[in-house]
């Protein structure tokens, strides 16, 4: 038993021989001495970290074994596998394996064999996979590829055949029905509306289901069996009671049932639940004070959530009428608490009802202002007199009680004669003073004014009207007195302005609003700069306008930075257009253009001011003074010129050119303009004097263009061909010299010369993008179109996102009958150019017709206001007949660009199909006043040199006659 507790020790016994004796039972165990021979078999990597990449027992192949803790427990062949959702087949472990050993062995089957292609899978697939197997599988498919290269044109054609072919036999749903679908917006609203519903096609019994009626049993039934007390089987007198005559402690209610009888007293369990309904709503009143815990305004606010619209929640209404009844009975002084009673009763159809409850609250709440005017309202007319003079004697100086007692009397004199009496009661109301002279006569308004400014001093109103009514002397008196009174209003002053300017005192309308400024400042009132602007708009309204450019010049400079000047007044000018005070603008030009007489830019805003809203002699004038204040400016001197050209005036505009000559000797501009007015009036000789004179004295590119240009269009091509060659040797880097030289000798027939005119202008102008398309268009006009699509290339890898010879490359396919290039470059284009009006607007119409709508929609989403755009949506409408919506996007395009040529000429032929001659007109019109200068259609014609001479309006008409509608 020792040796067992001393388990853990053991004893050492030494070898025979040995020196040592025995360890004692308990002491320690004997640890043998070390000797050399130990210390010299001692290994030196004993104890020290293995090396990097050392794997133990490597090296006599003692490795990779696997114990079973490392792969679990064994699993028998009918244990379920780990995946609770594994399909049949495979939810053992057994199944998975067998499932396994399948696949590894390949189906050599009969049935999995081909005569031409042998077996279905590979007969190698479980050997391995060397290097040349890799070599052979890539030389077979590039083998593959290249005979499915040589064949894909072929095949591609054949598939596109068969699909287009599919798609006609075949059409989408949403194709077949593309016609129809844009016929649904001229249904109208009763064309709708009259379409029959689709009939329920289920048989008479599932179309009408007999639902479970369920009929209440009547008390009646109940009080009867209770005094028979018959059984019987369909309905049990104990369980319908719901146990009232279950001898229960404390479970029946006193006075339930009649003692003796066993009658069951209904109007006692009414009386019983009104009881325990008031119970309830007098826990929220308040024992000491008798005031309402509960706000009354919350109970209103509640209120007015319950009133329905119509009689439909009988619940809601009955809730609302017990709160209502709650907050009188607690607060019976608290006026809108009848008053939303009231009109609950109103809503609900109970007049009669409403109308007692708010006399009560007449009595109830007497010195209520509100309380009586609803009564008035709800009570028929005598009555609602009757009730109007009870209220005058609770409240003699109500106004709006006298006011709502003239407005009960329907005769004019009755009424006169109640605000007569309400103004003896309450003479200080301006309403009612108001309301009165308004039904008199001019001359007894006159008179009761007088009273009225009296009792009512303060009271600008009355003083304006009496002024008004009356002489000019006794106005004038008056507006002194009503200045005296009310020193702080700047309306007086006005008024009195405005009087002296109709009575064409108009040298005193100045003092009087410098006085005005200098009193309203004294008496500490701000001068509100914007106020007094729009009281300056009112008056030029009213015709007055002196008065009105007195009151400008006035408050134009308060409050305003030296700096700033300039740019508030331009932008108050322009306030006063879009309001249609002219005057208003006017007076601030005139005062801008004192304190600015040299500033260019001022002059310019007020020309063009004269020019749209003034005559032709206040814009001459103003011409006049400006050009003296501003000789240099070129464009102040054009504008007076051409305004007396377009009056017929020609001897007068050259003497104003010839004084812009004096001031501006050498200007390209006044040359330019001096030609235009020789050449326009027939002087073809003077025009050709004094280009030569220019080519002289101030020869610049648009000189020599122009001298080109009007040797061109009078047919001396010989001439014009040596100036522009004369031209190109001091100007060879201006683009338009070369484009007018290639079109002179594409005129002459001599298209190798004009090739080579546009092959030297690209050349020295690589960047010129009409150039690149002149030359184009040149090629495929001669038949070169593969020639022609190479200049586009060329041209579009010069000049990078240039949308313009995009477009062109994308309509030279389609010209061509390309229309699938065509598509696909216009897809590159958008890529390039995501942003270009001009492209997305050819994009609409490349669609077909049910597929524009939806391309209209993502070019406006990209281009919201480009004017193209806003233009191919229109013709949009055009080509679906949506006349109004098309005639609102003409308008809106151009609005937005009205120098877009195009957009009028569109405009004009769709009004010449659509519209009226008056329509027509105004187009005409809006076009000669816009001058249009840009567009692809108008540059064509108002270039052409056949219409040098031809007007705005001739052109417009020209244009819109070429224009086809193939949208």
């Amino acid at each position: 038993m020792a040796t067992a507790k001393q388990g853990s020790k053991t004893v050492s016994k030494p070898p025979t021989g040995g020196t040592g004796a025995a360890s004692a039972p308990g002491a320690p165990p004997a640890i043998p001495l070390a000797s050399p021979l130990m210390g010299k078999k001692k290994k030196p990597f004993l104890g020290m970290p293995a090396p990097l990449g050392y794997v133990p027992g490597l090296g006599r192949g003692a490795t990779g074994f696997t114990t079973r803790s490392d792969i679990g427990p064994a699993r028998d062949a009918n244990d379920p596998v780990d995946d609770r959702h594994a399909p049949p087949g495979k939810r053992t472990v057994g199944d998975q394996m067998k499932k396994s050993q399948e696949e590894d062995e390949e189906d050599l089957n009969d049935t999995n064999y081909d005569e031409f292609n042998g077996y279905a899978g590979s007969l190698f697939s479980s050997g391995p996979y060397e290097k040349d197997d890799e070599e052979a599988d890539a030389i077979y498919a590039a083998l593959d590829k290249r005979m499915d290269e040589r064949r894909k044109e072929r095949r591609e054609l054949r598939e596109k055949e068969e699909i287009e072919k599919y798609r006609m036999e075949r059409p989408k749903i949403q194709q077949q029905f593309s016609d129809l679908k844009r016929k649904l917006s001229e249904v109208s609203e009763e064309e709708w509306l009259s379409i029959p519903e689709v009939g329920d096609a289920r048989n008479k019994r599932q179309r009408n289901p007999r639902h479970e009626k369920l009929t209440p049993v009547p008390d009646s039934f109940f009080s009867k069996h209770l005094q028979t007390g018959e059984n019987h089987t369909t309905v049990d007198p104990l369980q319908g009671l719901g146990g009232l005559n279950t001898p229960y402690p404390g479970s029946m209610t006193p006075g339930l049932m009649t003692p003796g009888t066993g009658d069951l007293d209904m109007r006692k369990i009414g009386q019983a639940r009104n009881t325990l309904m008031d119970m309830r709503l007098s826990q929220v009143s308040d024992s000491v004070s008798g005031q309402t815990v509960v706000d009354p305004k919350g109970y209103l606010t509640d209120l007015n959530s319950m009133i329905p619209t119509h009689g439909g929640d009988i619940s809601d209404i009955k809730k609302a009428r017990l709160l209502l009844k709650s907050v009188r009975e607690t607060n019976p002084h608290h006026p809108p608490a009848w008053i939303a009673s009231a009109r609950l009763e109103e809503v609900t159809g109970k007049l009669q009802v409403a109308r007692n409850l708010i006399m009560k609250g007449t009595e109830m709440c007497p010195k209520s202002e509100d309380v009586w005017l609803e009564a008035a309202r709800l009570q028929p007319g005598d009555t609602a007199k009757a009730v109007v003079a009870q209220a005058v004697r609770h409240l003699p100086q109500s106004v709006r009680i006298y006011i709502r007692a003239a407005e009960l009397e329907t005769d004019v004199r009755a009424k006169k004669r109640v605000l007569r009496k309400a103004l003896e009661n309450v003479s200080k109301s301006v309403r009612l003073w108001k309301t009165a002279v308004e039904l008199e006569e001019p001359e007894d308004a006159r008179i009761m004014l007088s009273r009225a400014v009296e009792c009512c001093p303060t009271s600008v109103e009355l003083w304006l009207a009496l002024a008004r009514l009356e002489t000019y002397e006794n106005a004038r008196r008056v507006l002194n007195k009503a200045r005296e009174n009310i020193p702080t209003d700047r309306h007086i002053w006005i008024t009195a302005a405005k009087l002296e300017e109709a009575n064409s005192n108009t040298q005193m309308v100045e003092k009087i609003i410098d006085r005005a400024i200098t009193s309203l400042r004294a008496n500490g009132v701000e001068i509100n700069r914007e106020q007094w602007i729009q009281d300056a708009e009112e008056c030029d309204k009213a015709g007055s306008v002196a008065t009105c450019q007195a009151v400008i010049r006035a408050v134009i400079g308060i409050g305003i930075e030296e700096e700033d000047r300039k740019h508030t007044w331009m932008e108050d000018a322009d306030s006063c257009v879009a309001h249609g005070a002219l005057e208003c603008a006017r007076a601030i030009y005139a005062h801008a253009l004192q304190v600015f007489p040299s500033k260019k830019s001022v002059w310019l805003r007020a020309a063009y001011f004269e020019k749209n809203h003034g005559t032709r002699e206040s814009l001459e004038a103003l011409l006049q003074r400006a050009v003296a204040h501003c000789p240099k400016a070129e464009v102040l001197w054009l504008m007076g010129a051409k305004s007396k050209w377009l009056a017929g005036d020609v001897p007068a505009a050259r003497s104003i050119l010839a004084l812009a000559f004096q001031a501006n000797p050498n200007s390209e501009e006044i040359w330019l303009a001096a030609v235009k007015l020789e050449s326009e009036n027939n002087e073809y000789e003077r025009a050709r004097r004094l280009l030569a004179k220019a080519r002289s004295s101030a020869p610049t590119a648009r000189v020599f263009m122009k001298s080109v240009k009007l040797e061109w269009v009078l047919g001396n091509i010989e001439a014009a061909h040596d100036l522009c060659t004369e031209a190109l040797k001091h100007y060879e880097d201006f683009p338009k010299l070369w484009m007018m030289r290639g079109q002179i000798e594409e005129q002459c027939e001599n298209m190798d010369k004009a090739r080579e005119a546009y092959n030297q202008g690209l050349k020295k102008c690589p960047h010129s993008v009409p150039l690149w398309l002149l030359l184009s268009r040149l090629e495929e006009r001669v038949g070169q179109l593969t020639r022609a699509r190479a200049i586009l290339e060329k041209a579009r890898l010069k000049n990078p996102q240039s949308p313009e010879l995009w477009l062109e490359s994308v309509r030279l396919e389609f010209r061509a009958g390309l229309k699938n290039i065509a598509n696909t470059l216009m897809a590159k284009a958008l890529q390039e150019c995501p942003n270009s009006g001009i492209l997305w607007a050819e994009a609409v119409f490349l669609e077909a017709r049910p597929q524009r709508k939806t391309k209209s929609v993502d070019a406006l989403k990209k281009c919201e206001h480009d004017p193209h755009v806003l233009l191919a949506v229109a013709k949009l409408f055009w080509s679906e007949r949506k006349i109004t919506k098309a005639r609102e996007w003409f308008l809106r395009t151009v609005k937005i660009e009205p120098d877009l040529g195009d957009a009028w000429a569109l405009f004009y032929k769709f009004e010449m199909q659509h519209g009226t001659e008056e329509q027509q007109e105004e187009v005409r019109k809006r076009c000669e006043n816009a001058e249009p200068r840009h567009g692809e259609l108008w540059c064509a014609e108002s270039k052409h040199v056949l219409n040098w001479q031809k007007n705005i309006g001739e052109i417009l008409t020209l244009v819109a006659s070429r224009i086809k509608n193939t949208f």
